[in-house]
């Protein structure tokens, strides 16, 4: 029987790669979905393994009802599980309302653990491995993102404090931290950040207005891996012999951790200044 791994957020992106590299690995994949038809789009170019589950990581009776279909399916066992979903909440701090941080956290870090909480019995029983995906913005800070990279800051902490605290089955959690990657996840970052800035006073517009455009713009602009490179390292985490604590994918990931080294003024000032080019 093929092994069985549940990836989260498998609509598009990161997760949908995850789901097509799993599946040509010979995994049975349940792909955790929102909308049945973008399950059905992912069935189109993968092997009847492939299983799209209805998933809504936010919520309590979503998360338990996928759970009970695994344990019927998978004869209790389960060797993977692949926390992809997440969302990107942006803007100055300053006016993020908390409804929006609120959100920011229910989908990036509280929906982890749940789905996290209610899959460990059959992750035990293998033992199965537990992979984050994470964010290089999970060790670098950025202005105008600060609730998405707080939120993956948070994941960072759950993820080593899960990893100690597991041990004792063997079970392996590792990180995943990608620099830019080419999904929709900032395009609807950008186009939500767009509606926010409108509903903000016109004193955000004044405050801000200048290095939220530059920010918007560089967002745009950035060319960045494609999701089969991050997928890759996905089936490397649930496959090595020894997997590692945290794997980082792409350049602009390994410089980021580099600069998340450096004493805080000197990150601070690089950051500013990187924004004052943007902003030219």
């Amino acid at each position: 029987m093929s092994p069985s791994v549940l990836i989260t957020g498998a609509s598009t992106g990161i997760g949908a790669a995850c789901a097509r590299a799993l599946d040509g690995e010979g995994f049975r994949v349940y792909a955790g979905v929102r909308r049945a038809a973008d399950g059905e789009a992912l069935r189109q170019d993968a092997s009847p393994r492939l299983t799209p589950l209805l998933l809504d990581v936010t919520d309590a009776a979503s998360i338990a009802e996928a759970a009970g279909r695994l344990r019927s399916e998978t004869g209790v066992f389960l060797a993977g599980l692949v926390n992809n979903a997440g969302i990107a909440v942006a803007g100055p701090l300053e006016f993020v309302s908390p409804e929006r941080l609120r959100q920011q956290f229910e989908v990036n870090v509280v929906g982890v653990l749940a789905v996290t909480q209610a899959l460990l019995p059959l992750l035990r029983t293998g033992p199965g491995r537990i992979v984050n995906i994470s964010s290089v913005s999970g060790r670098l800070a950025s202005p105008f993102v600060g609730p998405y990279c707080a939120s993956k800051f948070a994941l960072e902490a759950l993820s080593d404090s899960l990893r100690v605290e597991l041990n004792p089955w063997r079970i392996p959690v590792s990180v995943v931290e990608p620099g830019v990657i080419n999904t929709p996840i900032w395009q609807k970052s950008l186009a939500a950040n767009a509606s926010i800035m409108d509903d903000m006073p016109a004193e955000s517009q004044a405050l801000y207005g200048r290095e939220v455009a530059a920010m918007q713009g560089f967002a745009r602009s950035a060319r960045g891996l494609e999701p089969l490179a991050v997928a890759r390292v996905v089936v490397r985490a649930l496959t090595d012999t020894r997997p590692k604590t945290r794997y980082v994918v792409g350049t602009d990931a390994r410089l980021g951790v580099l600069l998340s080294r450096l004493p805080d003024r000197l990150r601070d000032w690089l950051l500013l200044n990187r924004l004052r080019q943007l902003r030219k």
